[in-house]
């Protein structure tokens, strides 16, 4: 997504249906387990003739397709044909896009880019893509100022926006009431969020507290490295300074927040599971765990693993701070053939009447905070979450993310911090000193290769 170690990548979602907004139901993003051959899909019928064909290149269940949107474009626009080319990982797809803009050749007149990946390509990659900024209907204040600024290169390589926000990953902490209740903590869920408001060591505290009358096997979150993620996320400054510097090692921001989750550890708060496996996965169903963080789109993968027997059982509240986890871009590659419709196509695709179009039918926040104020995602609710304000929630995590310094490596050093360092301080009992020196370690290793 990292501040996450692990990036949600569409092929991470599974499918939901008990989001409502206003008169509406949502679909929460489903994704696939295996990478399927590259395929081409076409929202229009076969035969079409003297059509301009927009082709859109992106990876996993994006949604755009599945929300409708190419079908509503064409039929506004009787002559244009998109059709969309995916590779279910991202880890298979950016490569590839990167060779292809290396050669200015074997691209998609619209190409999708993962959050993570986001800085590489406006730091490396700016003068072979479309000022979108500049594109028609586009509207800078439409959109949350810190995912504008991921999305815009640096003065010193021309300052455009290249890259327009589709989704976000805003989060706030999902929590089982009856987890709660048990262990004498308030479980309604604005009581739930007073209780770590504005301070991640008040999270700690609530741990603390929840221990000392939890029973067995009933743990307070569900991983040390889940919480490290969270509070990274919500420093405006992580592993770069604003002049591209590695910085990590000396930022307390990274140092404090790997401190505090890995207390979650030493204080015996956490169920020392990794995110994304199995028994993660199964941890959710048996109630493991009585909080996790989660962005926006993790409430349906939470609703698939618990299933309907955690039904009415899990609610979210504010986190402590707002943080974010996940979101993409849509760029606009000048070798394209059509690379002026094509812009005119991703304004559109990425506007706040779309976004707000794409969280009612697929649950991707909207990262256009103009889209808030519509009853779609104003008055959006889940149902399997006791009926939770979701669009209410969520806006405000997102309205409160900090404008983040991002690099080009800042996965590699998020998912060395979490599976080297912070893995072994939760599961295999090592310091977090220990932990902290084999995480630096591996990324000194990984950035010098």
């Amino acid at each position: 997504m990292r501040a996450p170690a692990r990036v949600p990548v569409r092929a991470r979602r599974t499918l939901a249906t008990a989001v409502t907004a206003v008169g509406a139901a949502a679909l929460l993003l489903t994704g696939c387990a295996q990478d399927p051959a590259e395929k081409s899909e076409s929202g229009a019928p076969a035969g079409d003739k003297g059509k301009t064909t927009l082709t859109v290149g992106v990876f996993g269940a994006f949604g755009l397709q599945e929300a409708g949107l190419y079908d509503e474009y064409m039929a506004q626009n009787p002559g244009i044909r998109i059709e969309q080319t995916s590779i279910e990982r991202n880890e298979n797809y950016y490569p590839q896009l990167l060779t292809h803009l290396g050669t200015g050749s074997g691209l998609a007149d619209i190409q999708a880019v993962e959050v993570n990946n986001i800085a590489e390509i406006t730091a490396t990659q700016a003068d072979k893509l479309v000022d979108l900024g500049k594109a028609p209907g586009v509207d800078k204040a439409a959109y949350l100022p810190w995912k504008w600024a991921q999305g815009t290169a640096s003065a010193a390589k021309g300052g455009a926006t290249v890259g327009l926000g589709t989704d976000i990953g805003p989060q706030g902490i999902c929590y089982r009431k009856d987890l709660f209740e048990a262990a004498g903590l308030p479980s309604d869920r604005a009581a739930v969020g007073a209780l770590w408001a504005g301070d991640w060591n008040k999270y700690l505290e609530a741990g603390k507290a929840y221990k000392a009358k939890a029973g067995e096997g009933k743990a307070f979150v569900d991983s040390a490295s889940g919480v490290m993620a969270a509070v990274t996320g919500s420093s405006a400054q992580r592993f770069y300074d604003e002049q591209g510097k590695v910085v990590y090692k000396t930022n307390p921001a990274v140092r404090g927040a790997f401190d505090l989750a890995a207390s979650f550890a030493t204080e015996g708060l956490s169920a020392k599971l990794q995110q994304f496996t199995p028994a993660w996965d199964q941890g959710f169903a048996n109630g493991s765990f009585a909080t996790v963080s989660c962005p926006a789109w993790m409430l349906g993968y939470i609703q698939d693993k618990a299933g309907p027997a955690g039904k009415d059982k899990w609610d979210v509240a504010q986190a402590p701070k707002p943080s974010n986890w996940g979101g993409s871009f849509l760029v606009v590659p000048k070798a394209g053939k059509h690379a002026e419709e094509a812009a005119k196509l991703a304004a559109w695709l990425t506007a706040p009447a779309q976004q707000a179009k794409l969280f009612e039918k697929r649950g991707s926040f909207p990262s256009a905070s103009a889209a808030y104020k519509l009853p779609t995602v104003s008055g959006a609710q889940h149902a399997y979450f006791g009926g939770a304000p979701i669009g209410e929630i969520f806006a405000k995590a997102a309205e409160g993310v900090p404008v983040t310094v991002v690099g080009p490596k800042d996965l590699v050093i998020a998912q060395n911090l979490a599976d080297i360092g912070m893995l072994q301080v939760d599961q295999k009992g090592r310091s977090p000193q220990e932990g902290w020196e084999a995480a630096v370690k591996a990324i000194d290793n990984a950035l010098d290769q």
